[in-house]
Formats: structure tokens, C-alpha cells, sequence
């Protein structure tokens, strides 16, 4: 049915047939599930090959970039608890060409990756189930089959909603959180030579062989970043907890710190357990081939072929089964978020209506079934689980610099609205958390940001059909307030061309123009973040704009003037 275009709040707000099941421990075991992915069993050895020991310092400067972030957010979801949240913001304070453009970011990367862990899945499994892969990884017909079965199974759970997907997933991280403590605990035990930290080798020296930009590479490139990208399920889901104001702070900061931990304690037992003889001879660039046990097992799993090496038979098993659960239980998480995304581009009506429609068990059905439909694509013959990580990662990470903007925008924005928690600090920790966000961007290099914004461009291709198709419901692009997002997007266009990361492996490490060093390109980054800043200020809503859109709010002063309602 047709929605009249002058009334934009009628589907501003989340269907009632959602369910609010998510408790304190679902809503954080959903996060530290997502995070806790494909990323954690491939992640050590790439850092390690890009940046040495130095790739310790990768992880804790990442899980810091993170975390302001993530802080930003704080407030956000307990204001403003919205499925989808991370594309419903920009909609309230910038209006519908805003909102499309990070839904559209966030949605192609919550789609893909989905299909990354079931790839990474079948990669590890490809060490003793040769008929999945080819050696440079692309699936052969057989394992294209499976992964398209596989990606079916997670539909199907996510179908019959929240409780279910809630009780399958809080067993399946205790088992996560166990196997990263019981492979740290055991590596470390069976070996740890202090002296890899300071090791001479055939392709570097000293604990920071690449100085510290090989560091800050490996957090996009390596899939550190990859690693930490589930915190926001936090924001997804928040308009299913029960609680917001306890839960989502919680989730969103506290998956962050337990994972980071772990993650940083892991890097140091693969470092410290590599066999210093054959690291001197092969080198960091090559350290997978100093964990071979005369099979091909360092290429496609690393921790498995450590612990082999290391003579943990029994270890390399668990970690083959946990191959399957780590990335499986991911997937089925990311299928969920991205069907959320798409339901929250239906509910701001700038995607299909039918995208918004739920089932009996509170399920956006029409959206599982497009994020399984399109997840397949990402089955085609790409690149190697790290070369589709780095955009995945890029896409992610650019829906997210939207959050610090739009806390402060809102500051001025919704004063009257009921804030029960405070993001502490705000003016300092929003640009920083938009700077991280540049930052990342950057690191990842100009081979991968190309490629970004040609997604991004194919976005906007899709959303002037629909504004032809569907006028009648299709809300008013409301570009005067929007068009700052594309000064951004160009602008970490030309940074990254002018840069000194190229993001391709195996290449030089300068970019295209080679302009400026490594403290160049922060200083360059730094500009972007006061400009970008600067301009969504400027282009905001004005306050009686964005209260018609958010329609009646608990906590919210209606326009007329009249006092607010009480906050719960």
C-alpha cells in the first residue's frame, strides 16, 4: 500500500511485532558472537606477516580506535533504540539522502559478510576436504553448493526469531570464548621464545620490522579490523533488548574490551611460539611458511597448523571443529543484521516497503531472504578470505563514522529528548572516534578505497530507479541537508589517492601520488575530520524537521512546546 509522502513518520518508529528478547547476556553474548568470527583464526598470521611483533600494538591501537567508536554509540542506542540503528540515525538528523547513503554502505557490508565466515568456514575445512577449493581459494562447484546450503541453515534459524537465535548463540560463545583461552593457554605453555620479539630475520628486524606504518596497515589489511567490526550489534538490535539503558552500553563496551584482550594475548603466544630458527630463515613476510608441517596447512589454517607443529594434535582438532562453529555462528549473526538493515531502509522508505514487513515471530522474512539471495553473489570466484576482508572492512567502517557526527548533532538538534545515559565528554571523543574511522579508511589504501567508492556510486545508481519507480512512497531526498556526505566521500577519495598506502599485497607500500609520509597522512586525515565535522553541522535538520520525523518519542518535548514526556 501507498504511504503518503507527507507523513514521514508513520514508519519512522520500529513494527510492533518486534520482540524485545534480547537480555543483558543475549544482547552481549550477540556481539562478542559476531566478533568473534572467521577473524580470530586467520588474523594472527597475517599481522604477524605484515607488521612482526608490532602487530601487538595493531591490535591494542584498534581495539582503542574501537572503543571511541563504539562510545559514541553509547548514547545513541539508549536515546534512540532502533533495529538498524546505524542507518536510522543519519535519517533523524539529516534526512532521507543521508540516511540511504550509510544504509546503503552498512547493508552491502552487513550482506557480505555473512558470506566471508561461510567462506572461511570452507577454507579451513579445505585442508582435509580438498574438493571445496582451489588453491588460490575460490570455491570449485562442489563447495559453491555447500556454502549456499550453509548460508540457507542460517536463514532458516534466523526465521523463527529472537529466542531462538538467542539460545543457539549464547551456547555457541561460551564455546568461542573457551577455545581462544584454551589456545592461548596451551600455546603459550607448549612454547614461548621470548627472543621472536626482538628476532633478526630474512625479511625484517627488530619488533617492528616495517616501522610503524606496517602496523597501522595491518589493521585494515590483516583483518584486524575485520576482527572487531560485530560491537555493533549492540546498535542493531537495540530496539530488541529489554533494557536499553543497561544493555546496550554494556554490549557495545564491554565486547570490545573482552575481545581486544583476548585478541592481543593471542597475537603474542602465535609470536612467541613460532620456532625461532625457522622464523630467521623465512622471515615475517613469510611466517607461514615457518609453521608448515610438510602440507600446504599454513596457508589455509594457521592456529591448526601451529598446533600441529607444536606437536597438539588434539588442539589442531578442536580447532578445525571450531572452523566451523567460530565463522558458522558469526554468519548466522550477520544474517540477522543485515536483514535488520534492509528492514530499517524499508521502515525510512527508502527501499522497498516489503523489506519492513515481519512475521508472527518478529522477523523482517522478506529481508532474510534477500540477504541470502544476495549473500550468494559474494560466492563467485573472488580472492583470497583477506582480500575480501579488507573491503568488507572498509564499508564497515565508513557506515560507522555517521554515530560521533550525528551525537553531537543531535546535542544541539533534540535537547528536550530523555538522554538516560551520557556519552561523557562528547566534543573530544566524537572527533576522535570520526578521526579512527578516517584513519582506518586510510590505512587500508587506495587499491581498496577505489573500490569502496565504486560500491558506494552503484548505490546511488539503485536509489534514483527507486525514486522513479516508486514515487508515491519514495520520502523527499532532502539533499540540501545531505549533501555534505559526499564531500566526505570524496574526501577520503583524494587522502587516500595523495597517500602513501597502496592496500595491494606484494606491491611497493606507496600509494598512487605518494604525497606525504605516515605523519602526513594523519595531518591529512586530521583536516578531513574538522571539514566533514564543520559541514554536518551546517547541513543539519532544523529541530522542528527532525521532530516530524521522529513522530512522538518517550522522553521527547512535543513541537507545540508542551513538556516533555517522562523518560523511562
Amino acid at each position: 500500500m501507498s504511504v503518503d509522502t507527507d507523513q514521514p513518520e508513520t514508519l519512522v518508529g520500529d513494527d510492533p511485532h518486534l520482540k524485545k528478547e534480547f537480555g543483558t547476556i543475549g544482547l552481549l553474548f550477540t556481539a562478542i558472537g559476531s566478533i568473534i568470527g572467521s577473524g580470530w583464526l586467520f588474523s594472527s598470521l597475517h599481522a604477524s606477516s605484515m607488521a612482526g611483533p608490532a602487530a601487538i600494538i595493531s591490535w591494542a591501537v584498534a581495539t582503542v580506535m574501537f572503543l571511541f567508536i563504539g562510545y559514541t554509540y553509547a548514547e545513541l542506542g539508549v536515546m534512540l533504540p532502533r533495529s538498524g540503528g546505524v542507518a536510522r540515525y543519519p535519517h533523524y538528523a539529516w534526512g532521507s539522502f543521508a540516511s540511504y547513503s550509510f544504509g546503503w554502505v552498512t547493508w552491502l557490508a552487513c550482506a557480505s559478510v555473512a558470506s566471508v565466515e561461510v567462506s572461511a568456514v570452507l577454507t579451513y575445512a579445505s585442508s582435509y576436504l580438498h574438493w571445496l577449493e582451489h588453491g588460490n581459494g575460490t570455491l570449485k562447484p562442489a563447495g559453491l553448493v555447500v556454502a549456499i546450503v550453509l548460508l540457507g541453515v542460517f536463514v532458516l534459524i534466523n526465521f523463527f526469531g529472537v529466542r531462538w537465535f538467542a539460545r543457539i548463540n549464547n551456547v555457541l560463545v561460551w564455546w568461542k570464548l573457551g577455545m581462544i583461552v584454551l589456545v592461548i593457554v596451551a600455546v603459550m605453555i607448549s612454547a614461548f621464545h621470548s627472543g621472536n620479539f626482538s628476532a633478526h630475520t630474512a625479511t625484517g628486524n627488530g619488533f617492528a620490522p616495517k616501522g610503524i606504518k606496517g602496523a597501522m596497515e595491518a589493521i585494515p589489511a590483516a583483518g584486524i579490523a575485520f576482527s572487531f567490526l560485530g560491537w555493533r550489534q549492540g546498535i542493531e538490535l537495540a530496539g530488541e533488548t529489554d533494557n536499553p539503558r543497561r544493555n546496550v552500553p554494556l554490549t557495545l563496551l564491554g565486547s570490545l574490551v573482552i575481545c581486544g584482550i583476548l585478541y592481543i594475548l593471542l597475537q603474542v603466544a602465535f609470536i612467541g611460539a613460532l620456532d625461532p630458527s625457522a622464523l630467521v630463515h623465512h622471515g615475517w613476510a613469510n611466517v607461514g611458511d615457518a609453521i608448515k608441517t610438510g602440507s600446504d596447512a599454513g596457508n589455509f589454517s594457521p592456529l591448526a597448523a601451529l598446533a600441529t607443529f607444536l606437536g597438539m594434535g588434539w588442539l589442531a582438532g578442536l580447532l578445525y571443529a571450531d572452523a566451523f562453529i567460530s565463522p558458522g555462528d558469526t554468519g548466522l549473526i550477520y544474517v540477522s543484521v543485515t536483514a535488520r538493515m534492509s528492514y530499517a531502509m524499508g521502515r525510512n522508505r527508502n527501499a522497498p516497503e516489503v523489506l519492513a514487513k515481519v512475521n508472527r515471530n518478529g522477523v523482517p522474512w522478506p529481508s532474510l531472504i534477500l540477504a541470502w539471495v544476495v549473500g550468494c553473489i559474494f560466492f563467485l570466484p573472488f580472492p583470497s578470505w583477506q582480500s575480501l576482508v579488507s573491503i568488507v572492512t572498509s564499508l564497515t567502517v565508513l557506515s560507522f563514522g555517521s554515530g560521533s557526527i550525528a551525537l553531537l548533532t543531535f546535542r544541539k538538534q533534540l535537547p528536550d529528548l530523555d538522554r538516560p545515559y551520557r556519552t561523557r565528554a562528547a566534543w573530544v571523543v566524537g572527533p576522535l572516534a570520526l578521526l579512527a574511522t578516517n584513519l582506518i579508511m586510510y590505512w587500508a589504501g587506495w587499491d581498496q578505497v577505489w573500490k569502496m567508492m565504486a560500491a558506494v556510486a552503484l548505490g546511488y545508481v539503485f536509489l534514483a530507479i527507486f525514486q522513479a519507480i516508486d514515487k508515491g512512497r519514495a520520502p523527499k531526498l532532502e539533499f540540501q541537508n545531505g549533501w555534505w556526505v559526499l564531500v566526505w566521500f570524496a574526501g577520503i577519495a583524494l587522502v587516500s589517492y595523495l597517500g602513501n598506502y597502496s592496500g595491494v599485497s606484494g606491491k611497493s607500500n606507496a600509494g598512487e601520488a605518494d604525497w606525504y609520509g605516515f605523519n602526513g597522512g594523519i595531518v591529512a586525515n586530521v583536516i578531513l575530520t574538522i571539514i566533514v565535522f564543520a559541514l554536518a553541522w551546517f547541513c543539519q535538520l532544523s529541530p522542528k524537521r527532525a521532530h516530524e520525523i521522529l513522530g512522538p518519542v518517550d522522553g521527547m518535548a512535543p513541537t507545540d512546546g508542551a513538556a516533555p514526556a517522562a523518560g523511562h
